[in-house]
Formats: structure tokens, sequence, C-alpha cells
């Protein structure tokens, strides 16, 4: 396959899972058709098979994609609470339904899917263990280095933590839409210099 061929496929396969993830969100995992997914990205149902074999696919293929999107972000993470704040952030806009971030339905979604499916709950539990060593790895990592300088065994917990701050997050959101965002935003800017740097803000 040549570059052209191979770009106009990572063009169709995301073009895929944005409608999946409308429909996901929309009308439910197990609500959604592969039908559905089918109109709603403007495709015959035969094109979207030559992508994925079917639902279950295509989850698991929006996991894998959700980590990269991740990575990415953990990968800019040079030193204080600042970035990572504006990474918070994210989850405000639209329930993090903006572009390819996390929706709160969609959340919701995937992890009871987890709960049924061992193929999707291995996938979360890999993700979870790829982003939390990524993580540690940042608290850890010298100050001259863009790190924190956290001793490890503390890195590790804090991670935890805000692993469970961000999902108790996007649950709220998911079950209070109608929150005010300042709210949250407000205790956040407070609760993570607390996590990151061991003091409260000036």
């Amino acid at each position: 396959m040549n570059a052209a061929h191979r770009n106009r496929a990572e063009e169709q396969r995301g073009r895929i899972l944005d409608a999946a993830r409308r429909c996901f969100i929309r009308d439910g995992f197990h609500g959604a058709s592969m039908a559905s997914v089918a109109q709603e990205a403007g495709m015959s149902p035969g094109l979207i098979y030559r992508y994925f074999g079917g639902k279950h696919d295509i989850i698991l293929a929006i996991i894998a994609q959700q980590l990269d999107l991740a990575r990415q972000d953990l990968g800019q993470l040079q030193g204080g609470e600042e970035r990572l704040y504006a990474i918070f952030l994210q989850l405000f806009d639209d329930g993090g339904a903006a572009g390819d971030a996390l929706s709160a339905p969609l959340f919701l979604e995937i992890s009871a899917e987890a709960t049924r499916d061992t193929a999707v709950a291995s996938a979360v539990q890999c993700s979870d263990r790829q982003l939390r060593q990524q993580f540690v790895a940042w608290l850890s990592r010298p100050r001259p280095e863009g790190g924190l300088g956290m001793d490890p065994a503390r890195a590790t917990r804090v991670t935890l933590l805000i692993q469970c701050l961000w999902e108790g997050v996007l649950l709220r959101l998911s079950r209070e839409p109608e929150l005010a965002p300042e709210q949250l935003k407000a205790g956040l800017a407070l609760l993570l210099p607390l996590l990151l740097e061991g003091h409260a803000p000036d």
C-alpha cells in the first residue's frame, strides 16, 4: 500500500471512529448499530466492514485512539501544574466531546462495556497502566529535565489520585451536565498544586 492509500485508509478509519463516537454518545453502545454508524459517517455498511469487523472492533479502536491522544498530552507536561490544569480544562469543552476528546457519556459507555466484555476490560486496563507509568515517570523526572523530582513512591500515589480525580470529573459531568464549570475549575486550581507540589498555591 503506497502512502496515498495509507493516508486515505487512515482518513476513512478516522471518519468511521468519529461517527461511531457520536452514535455511541447519542444512542449508547448497544443502541447503536453498524448501519447507524454507516449512516452517520455517510458511508455504506459494506465500506465500514472493510475497516472494522463490528462494533466490538470499533470500541477497541476508540480506546487505542484515546490512549494515543492522552499520551501525547502527557508528553507535553513540563514542570508545574499549569499544563496539567489545561488538560483537565478540556473536560469542560462540551463535556470533553469536542474533536477526539473523551466525553463523559462515552467514558461511561466504555466503562460499562468493560464490565461485560473481557477484551474491552483488558484494553482499558492496559491503557490505564500505560498512562499511569508515563505519568509516574514525569513526576519522578528531575526538575531540570522537565519533571517534578518527586519520590517514586509518592509519585505512584499521586498518579492514582489524579487518575481517580479525572474519572470523577467525567462522572460528575455526566450526572450533572448543568453544573457550572467554574465551580470545578476553581476546585481543580486549588487541588492540583496541593497534589503536585505539596503546598497550597499563593
